[in-house]
């Protein structure tokens, strides 16, 4: 009987111990700071090797590199600012969130990862550039350049006095350069967050899309370089590389120096002007655009990358670092030269490739790089993932969080689907398909009644590119008879992923024709 008494002590103190000690601490939720620039082209941050990789000024880039995980192959799934926006806040093709060309809102109540991070507890806020034409939403805080916004002095816009597209009536002005006023106004706010709940923070910033602009610190940044030239800024087209389209030239952006010049009321402002281009033949004339975009595009990612480093530092000194995601990406990818082109659209590599770098501490091992096929449909449910939260339903990406970790899902994606829908006879709308090695386009050259699409159709045509001969994509292999049975493969693939996303073409009687012709259904 002692003995039992004895046993039921000792069992009760034991029990006693037990609910004394500290319960088990449910991770806090992380905080993400997404920071997403413009046209920030890979060939421009310094990591991912290139002619400008010596020239680039990118100390904060490298830190996040080195501290975090870099993807070497993110694409976009439609080269162009509102779309590739859409994408990434939707996890949607631009054929399901609607958001086509430049002039598409994300339908009114359409869902977004900020509105199903809101509803789950975070705060959720957008400061910088949006580019969706009207009122974001989903989100508990915004203030937003209206339309492109100014690089200098610009005004940002809240939820009060809106008004929809480029109207800055009702916004307020903020003295200095864009990527500096973005910055202070992300900090201030976060300063300003409600520190018991974690937060979803946009960091948004104009640059570097066209004009190039720069702060004055950067002003005599590579003044007397000669920067080192792309290897197919020779290309001239057709004649050289089977190329099917002209495309846009860098003497198209010769011409909008001049006439940005001579122009009281150009639609915007160049830095460095006048810049002389009289008197030189097309070589020179090329070489000597080429020149000037190079380092106005580097002094632009310059501030970028400046910026990063005082956001990173307002990390530190608030403690918390450890436990938040930071996301730097660009919206898509853009031309410096590549092809004799600038700008971006295209389903070729320079303007395809999205460059993007995550640092979590807590969970990432540090300098690590992921060959994985990645889209900005996936972002969203990576989102979603890191934040405790099943994939939502509407989100056709997946996360790549265990990709992250160097553990790639067995059934991961081996190729890509593609599709440009801002139809103009020097870039036809066309959509591609791109695995590992080889990469398959076809040019259908419709408008299809969609915002700022030419009305003038271009004839179908096909390009293909083995990646792996020729990486710069001199050499427009369609024709080539080595190739004949990969092409036909490729393009069950591509009939296969336009299935898998629901992208028919039931809508444009016109598509139905030309896809049976091109035995694409």
């Amino acid at each position: 009987m002692r003995t039992c008494k004895v046993l039921f002590c000792v069992s009760v103190c034991v029990l006693l111990f037990a609910c004394s000690e500290e319960p088990e601490q449910i991770p806090d939720k992380p905080n993400i700071l997404f920071i997403l620039s413009d046209d920030h082209t890979s060939q421009a941050w310094g990591i991912y090797g290139g002619v400008l990789e010596d020239y680039v000024q990118n100390a904060n880039i490298k830190r996040l590199a080195s501290e975090g995980v870099v993807l070497n192959n993110a694409f976009c799934t439609n080269s162009i600012c509102t779309p590739s926006r859409g994408s990434i806040l939707t996890g949607q093709y631009s054929h399901i969130n609607q958001v086509y060309t430049l002039n598409e809102p994300i339908p009114d109540n359409h869902p977004n990862i900020a509105r199903t991070l809101s509803e789950h507890g975070y705060q959720t806020a957008v400061i910088g550039k949006w580019h969706l034409v009207e009122k974001p939403q989903g989100f508990d805080y915004f203030n937003v350049l209206p339309g492109q916004g100014e690089y200098w002095n610009p005004i940002l816009k809240t939820n009060k006095n809106w008004k929809d597209g480029r109207d800055t009536s009702g916004g307020k002005q903020y003295k200095g350069f864009s990527t500096d006023v973005i910055t202070n106004l992300t900090i201030s706010h976060l300063r300003a967050r409600d520190t018991t709940k974690p937060f979803l923070m946009f960091c948004n910033f104009k640059a570097t899309h066209e004009p190039f602009d720069y702060p004055e610190r950067f002003k005599r940044l590579y003044e007397g370089d000669t920067i080192p030239e792309p290897g197919s800024l020779m290309d001239f087209g057709k004649r050289t590389t089977g190329r099917t389209f002209k495309g846009q030239v860098l003497e198209n952006l010769g011409k909008r120096w001049q006439k940005a010049t001579d122009t009281e009321d150009f639609w915007t402002h160049y830095p460095g002007l006048p810049y002389a281009l009289k008197g030189l033949d097309t070589i020179q004339k090329r070489k000597k655009i080429y020149q000037k975009l190079a380092k106005d595009f580097m002094r632009s990612g310059a501030a970028i990358d400046d910026n990063i480093g005082k956001l990173l530092d307002y990390l530190e000194e608030e403690k918390i670092a450890d436990n938040t995601i930071v996301i730097y990406t660009a919206d898509q990818g853009y031309f410096l030269g590549e092809h004799g082109f600038f700008d971006k659209r295209l389903i070729y590599e320079e303007s395809l490739r999205m460059p993007f770098v995550i640092r979590y501490p807590k969970e990432l091992k540090a300098g690590r790089r992921i060959d994985d096929i990645i889209l900005n449909i996936d972002f969203a449910a990576l989102l979603a993932d890191y934040a405790g939260i099943e994939k939502p339903s509407y989100v056709q990406g997946k996360s790549f969080r265990a990709n992250l970790n160097g553990e790639t899902p067995e059934k991961w994606r081996k190729q890509m689907y593609y599709r440009y829908w801002l139809h103009s006879p020097d870039r036809p709308a066309h959509f591609g398909i791109r695995n590992e090695r080889y990469k398959l386009a076809f040019f259908y050259g419709q408008g299809l009644d969609k915002k700022g699409t030419s009305k003038t159709t271009t004839d179908t045509n096909w390009e293909f590119y083995d990646l792996r001969k020729d990486p710069n994509e001199l050499y427009n292999a369609i024709d080539d008879k080595q190739y004949v049975a990969r092409i036909a493969e490729m393009k069950l693939e591509l009939v296969k992923e336009r299935e898998k996303y629901k992208d028919s073409d039931s809508d444009y009687p016109v598509m139905q024709d030309i896809l049976a012709k091109a035995s694409l259904k």
